[in-house]
Parts: structure tokens; C-alpha cells; sequence
């Protein structure tokens, strides 16, 4: 096996196993140990496409670049886990696989090679698109979480008002310190001041 491919799958389990614990963040020592690794990763890449010629090495090194940025997307979305970062790597693998398809697309001629193009771009369209309904969504379903949670809070809050008063009412059976110590009691166990 190319000892580039090994390192790169290297990289890629590591992140993966990053992203398998999400609910433990990276620390700013990893997320820089992570980001000199991709450097280190990319370079040694782009060297080795330095041994191709023509279109294909510029496929290498294009795809060289696409796994740099799409790592470095990884390894943000892991350091700082948000929506917002799940939508830039998203993005970043619509980019760079566009990238490439776009210098395979330099292969061909006439066409052929506009029909490529053209297939690419729909592809990249495609996955953007996908990736902004899913930001989209998530950002509606918070919304929706906050006003459920606000409309549960509004309904506890209306039926304890509910139940004080109903408290008090019955209250106003007693009379001088029977009713006082019953007020309170209601006071106390509706959390009015």
C-alpha cells in the first residue's frame, strides 16, 4: 500500500473515531495537532503527484486539495460541534468532489466533455442544496424545540395561576388565623410571593 493512502486512511480513522465520540470535543491541542497533520498530509500528497504528468497529475493534486479542505472541515466540526459546521463540510465535499469531477471532465473534448461539466455542476447543485435543507431543518427543529419548550413552560405557568386561585377560593372558608395560614400554605406550594 502507498504510504501516502496509509497515512491518509490513518487520518481518516482518527477523525473518524473523533466524530464516533461526540459528546467529548477536542481540545485546542488536538484540534492543532489535527490541523498540522492535514498540512503534513497534503503535502506529502501533492509531492506525490509530482511523479504524474499531464491531466492526471493535475487530478492528484486537485484531489490532494479537495482532501485537505474536507479534513480540515472534519476536524473543525469535531472541535467545535455545531449545525453550522456539519453544513460547511457538507459543502466542502460537494466542492472538492466537484473539483475533481471537473479535471476528469479535461479528458474528453467536444460533447462530451460539456455533458461532463455539465453532470458535475448538477452534482455539486445537488449536494449543496441537500446540505442547506438539512441546515435549514435542523435550525427549524431547534426553533420548534424552543417554542414547545416555552409553550410547556406558559402552560405549567397558566394551570399553577389556575391552581392557586382555586387554592385561595377555598381559602376564603376560613376565617382570621385559619384563613392566614391557609393563604400561605397556597403561597408557598404555588410559588406566589
Amino acid at each position: 500500500m502507498n504510504p501516502v493512502r496509509a497515512s491518509a486512511i490513518a487520518v481518516g480513522i482518527s477523525l473518524g473515531f473523533c466524530a464516533a465520540a461526540n459528546a467529548q470535543t477536542l481540545s485546542k491541542y488536538q484540534y492543532q495537532s489535527g490541523r498540522d497533520g492535514i498540512a503534513a498530509e497534503y503535502k506529502a500528497e501533492k509531492d506525490a503527484c509530482g511523479s504524474l504528468s499531464g491531466n492526471a497529475k493535475d487530478i492528484c493534486r486537485v484531489e490532494a486539495g479537495g482532501r485537505e479542505k474536507v479534513a480540515k472541515a472534519e476536524l473543525d466540526a469535531n472541535y467545535k460541534p455545531s449545525e453550522n459546521a456539519s453544513y460547511k463540510l457538507r459543502v466542502a465535499r460537494a466542492d472538492a468532489d466537484h473539483a475533481v469531477a471537473r479535471e476528469r471532465c479535461d479528458d474528453s473534448a467536444g460533447n462530451v466533455k460539456d455533458v461532463c461539466l455539465k453532470e458535475a455542476k448538477a452534482a455539486e447543485v445537488a449536494a449543496k442544496s441537500d446540505a442547506k435543507a438539512k441546515l435549514k431543518s435542523a435550525n427549524a427543529n431547534s426553533v420548534a424545540r424552543e417554542k414547545g419548550t416555552e409553550a410547556r413552560r406558559d402552560a405549567a405557568s397558566a394551570k399553577r395561576d389556575a391552581d392557586y386561585a382555586v387554592a385561595k377560593e377555598k381559602c376564603d372558608t376560613y376565617a382570621g388565623d385559619a384563613k392566614s395560614n391557609c393563604l400561605s400554605d397556597a403561597k408557598a406550594r404555588f410559588g406566589k410571593s
